[in-house]
């Protein structure tokens, strides 16, 4: 569910499964390893989800910074978790 009314997406395990193993490979190509630190900065749609379960996946550790925030917040939450990658 989207944070619109209506908006609303479906997806099967085999599927989210599928994206979150492709992407926790693009994770890994960006040399992201287990411990790290990456912020995430997505508003709510699939590919959050997608990122937060790739994260996991690898055992990075994530920071979700919704959309809403501004650049100057987004930039304190980046110093102060010393994230080494920022997905948006």
């Amino acid at each position: 569910e989207g944070n619109e009314p209506g908006d609303s997406m479906k997806i099967t395990y085999r599927e989210l499964l599928h994206k979150v193993c492709q992407f926790a490979n693009v994770l890994r190509s960006q040399g992201v390893k287990k411990g790290d630190r990456v912020s995430i900065y997505l508003p709510m749609i699939l590919e959050l989800v997608v990122a937060m379960l790739a994260c996991a996946r690898i055992g990075a550790l994530h920071s979700v910074v919704f959309a809403g925030f501004s650049a100057d917040s987004l930039c304190e939450r980046i110093l102060d978790c010393g994230c080494s990658l920022l997905i948006t």
